[in-house]
């Protein structure tokens, strides 16, 4: 079939790849002890940090055909904590962990991004800006990934976030099914505020009402920065190849 694009509005082949794989879109994953964990399209997975699968977690992770972790954060950030699960290497053999973090926190403008971190949609505009090329070696890892391939960060939300926007937009998918992404990862972690054995040093569990208050700003500032984004243009600017964005494609068209 003839493909037909328009700047801005993308492409019948890719409106129908969209639709294709929304149905497997958001599925939680049963993953014990994964937090914020669920499919963002095809054979790509999302989640916060993966210290907190279990042994059983990894593999059901494996028996879901997951054989890539691409860990989005800092050095700093990537350790065990002593309230996650015992660790188990051979549970997570024949998955690959990769590290390709997507930022640099000394960068003098990082401050723009949020405080002390990414952690809304409107600090994602600057830092689509000045990360560029991180974001782009995290997203060519997805791409030249072995099996389903999982993405995480800290909490699964804000990084994972701006990976899932480009992702996603990749594909063709229309901002409410952007937003409804922003709005379960959101969700999640929040959930697990409650829960946690640990208070967090910065966030907390807002109850509903305040809850629903902090999604509508998030909401508000998703929604203006995708107002004329074109994440295709955005990862061909950032460096990656024809070959790259079609494997891509296939990639969050098709589970595993």
């Amino acid at each position: 079939m003839r493909e037909e694009c328009v700047r801005g509005r993308g492409c019948r082949r890719t409106r129908a790849l969209w639709w294709g794989h929304a149905r497997t879109a958001r599925a939680p994953a049963t993953w014990d002890g994964a937090l914020n964990a669920r499919r963002l399209a095809g054979d790509v997975w999302r989640m916060g940090r993966s210290e907190r699968l279990s042994p059983a977690g990894w593999r059901a992770a494996a028996a879901d055909g997951v054989r890539t972790v691409v860990d989005l954060r800092n050095a700093d950030e990537r350790r065990r904590r002593p309230t996650d699960p015992v660790d188990e290497p051979a549970a997570r053999a024949g998955i690959t962990v990769l590290h390709r973090p997507t930022e640099d926190p000394a960068h003098p403008q990082f401050r723009l991004v949020g405080t002390p971190y990414l952690n809304h949609p409107h600090g994602y505009r600057d830092y689509l800006r000045l990360f560029p090329g991180f974001l782009a070696e995290a997203v060519r890892a997805v791409a030249a990934a072995e099996g389903a391939v999982v993405v995480h960060c800290s909490a699964g939300r804000d990084r994972t976030g701006v990976l899932a926007l480009l992702l996603l937009g990749l594909t063709g998918a229309p901002p409410e099914r952007l937003v409804a992404e922003d709005e379960a990862a959101a969700r999640g972690i929040n959930e697990w505020h409650r829960v946690s054995p640990v208070p967090h040093p910065v966030e907390r569990h807002h109850p509903e009402v305040e809850f629903t208050a902090l999604l509508a700003e998030r909401r508000a500032a998703l929604e203006e920065l995708l107002t004329g984004f074109d994440a295709e243009r955005w990862l061909v600017d950032a460096g990656l190849t024809p070959a790259e964005l079609a494997a891509l494609r296939r990639r969050l068209a098709h589970p595993s």
